[in-house]
């Protein structure tokens, strides 16, 4: 179930009285916790929690870029944060109130260093792909056992798009990872910021327009459980509760992820506190209450999401790390891709692409 700006702290409800306790303001992903650990949390520490969620790296920067958010915690995508790290928007981490980083894995730290180098002003919630989303049996009917599953054919080919559309396909609404997996999928480097080469995503992505039925970064979890789309452009974690959903439900849906054989984009949510931050300390309490070995195993056990928590791992259940669409194998892992931040006149360029591809004009 999609939770949409759900706020805990009973105290917050009891009038004058909660305007004394101390609160914390944690701005998340949607579907992307265990709501058992909020209240963990409030029963361990006694500071209140008010927890909203969104659901694009888009909303969230224009608060943080905008200043004031009000918040103690947010949790931007890497790229995204780096730009925000730029232009002054976090403050660093005082790591003597955070014990638990040394709980941390130095494989992910190595890889967050290239947007937040030294990793001075955020720690890794969680990691993850983005690639494909299948009903099997839907698409293998309108397609053919040898359908390119695990492939971008699958959803940038219009021949294929054209029969998938009568079953559904949502797409994210993501143009910094579907512009970067088209340039991939055009054997272009997907992490260009060169105009010239960007444009040449544009009529590819047009080809496919007619036959997405939504661009959305949540919806497409419930759409695809329930049977309702059979193919989404998604984040790994996210199939993953999809086809755990559809398996509680027994419904008779089959939902596989595939990273790309192509090559998938390897992202990273990254925890950081504002430069304006109402309660840093609270804030520190709860990133190091996040970094405890079995809270975060408890929160990748929920949303099915690899974490960059080394310690974790011996608490995680088997369906998580025995699982290679979430702990890919070190072949897999090699060939994942990362981007960089654009610069803000690139990011004009994809913002007016990414416009007209979603309007199909």
């Amino acid at each position: 179930m999609k939770k949409t700006w759900v706020t805990f702290g009973i105290a917050a409800a009891l009038g004058a009285s909660a305007a004394m306790a101390e609160e914390v303001r944690v701005y998340n992903w949607s579907d992307y916790i265990d709501e058992d650990l909020l209240a963990k949390f409030e029963e361990e520490t006694g500071i209140d929690l008010v927890y909203d969620v969104f659901d694009s790296n888009e909303v969230l920067e224009t608060k943080m870029l905008a200043g004031g958010s009000g918040y103690d915690v947010v949790v931007p995508t890497a790229d995204f944060l780096q730009r925000q790290i730029t232009a002054g928007a976090f403050q660093k981490l005082d790591k003597s109130k955070l014990p638990n980083i040394a709980n941390m894995w130095d494989v992910i730290e190595a890889r967050t260093a290239q947007y937040d180098p030294g990793n001075e002003y955020s720690i890794n919630y969680m990691w993850g792909t983005t690639g494909l989303g299948i009903n099997v049996g839907k698409v293998k009917e309108i397609l053919g056992d040898d359908a390119p599953i695990d492939s971008m054919e699958l959803v940038l080919n219009p021949e294929n798009m054209e029969k998938l559309a009568e079953c559904g396909v949502h797409f994210l609404d993501a143009p910094t990872e579907i512009i970067p997996m088209a340039l991939k999928y055009l054997g272009e480097n997907p992490d260009s910021a060169d105009p010239d080469v960007i444009a040449k995503v544009e009529p590819v992505l047009l080809a496919v327009r007619p036959y997405i039925q939504k661009f959305h970064s949540s919806e497409y979890i419930n759409a695809l459980a329930n049977g309702d789309i059979c193919v989404a452009v998604g984040w790994s974690g996210d199939v993953l509760q999809a086809r755990d959903r559809a398996a509680e439900a027994d419904n008779g849906v089959e939902i596989a992820y595939n990273a790309f054989t192509e090559g998938s984009l390897m992202w990273f949510d990254q925890m950081a506190i504002p430069t304006d931050a109402p309660n840093p300390d609270a804030a520190h309490t709860f990133l190091n209450f996040i970094m405890d070995a079995e809270n975060m195993a408890a929160a990748s056990n929920y949303v099915y999401y690899a974490n960059g928590n080394k310690a974790s791992q011996e608490f995680l259940v088997e369906d998580v790390i025995g699982d290679p669409a979430i702990y890919p194998g070190e072949e897999t892992v090699k060939n994942l891709y990362t981007k960089s931040p654009y610069e803000s006149k690139v990011q004009r360029v994809l913002t007016r692409m990414w416009t007209k591809i979603k309007s199909g004009t």
